[in-house]
């Protein structure tokens, strides 16, 4: 592991090498989000797959009205008739899951990297680094001690809760214009898709606003990359999901 996280470390300090002529100070800060832009255009095919898959969804609410009806009397049976109908059209109701679940070791790479006093039994040079005068070693309770909400540090996180919440405000409108779409059940507990479902259904629009815990509790560094993920995946939606 200690291996990993050094050669790890050795690309994150390359890339700000290469951008330090352009952001000087802030240039590990923004090969953080050179990064994420990176892991992004991996994934942007299983996003795309995604969004397939939701419109295939979509086509399918027709035939799960109709299951819905000719099992009203049968919970049971209507949740193994969703089921087949899915499998039959090759349509995976948690394929939008992927393209996230998959850039949560991205995540944890930075959580930890940033996190680490020493990388393969040397000095964390790349705490060292700041994103103007935040460091990225840091977290926003360190910014609160330094100077409070409104001091140097504070303002950076500051500027990082309004992108989110913004981004967060709009998620949150988008999904519920979606969610609407989808016609309601029939019976409380009837989510009209796979068990579990309709749970999920109901939280869906106020995950975003969890983003704004983690930008708080993270090191400043993975808060980066939550942020541009978050924003990244606004945009990329708009577009997948015209």
């Amino acid at each position: 592991m200690s291996t990993f996280m050094s050669v790890f470390a050795d690309l994150v300090d390359r890339l700000a090498g290469l951008l330090q002529p352009l952001f000087h100070a802030s240039a590990a800060a923004a090969a953080i989000v050179l990064f994420t832009a990176l892991v992004r255009l991996l994934v942007h095919p299983l996003s795309r797959a995604a969004a397939r898959g939701q419109r295939a969804r979509a086509r399918l609410q027709p035939k799960i009205a109709e299951l819905r009806a000719k099992h009203a009397r049968s919970p049971e049976k209507f949740q193994k008739a969703v089921v087949e109908l899915h499998a039959r059209e090759n349509v995976s109701p948690l394929s939008g899951l992927l393209p996230g679940l998959l850039q949560i070791p991205a995540f944890f790479l930075l959580y930890h990297l940033f996190s680490s006093t020493t990388i393969g039994g040397e000095g964390n040079d790349l705490l060292t680094h700041s994103l103007f005068a935040a460091p990225l070693g840091d977290r926003w309770a360190d910014a609160l001690g330094n100077g409070g909400p409104f001091g140097p540090a504070g303002l950076v996180y500051l500027a990082l809760f309004v992108l989110v919440a913004a981004v967060a405000a709009y998620n949150y409108r988008r999904t519920k214009r979606t969610t609407a779409a989808i016609p309601a059940p029939a019976r409380p507990g009837d989510a009209g898709q796979v068990p579990g479902l309709g749970a999920v259904t109901r939280v869906a629009p106020f995950l975003s606003f969890f983003t704004l815990v983690t930008v708080a509790v993270v090191p400043l560094a993975a808060a980066l990359y939550v942020v541009t993920s978050s924003t990244w995946s606004a945009l990329e939606r708009t577009l997948l999901y015209r």
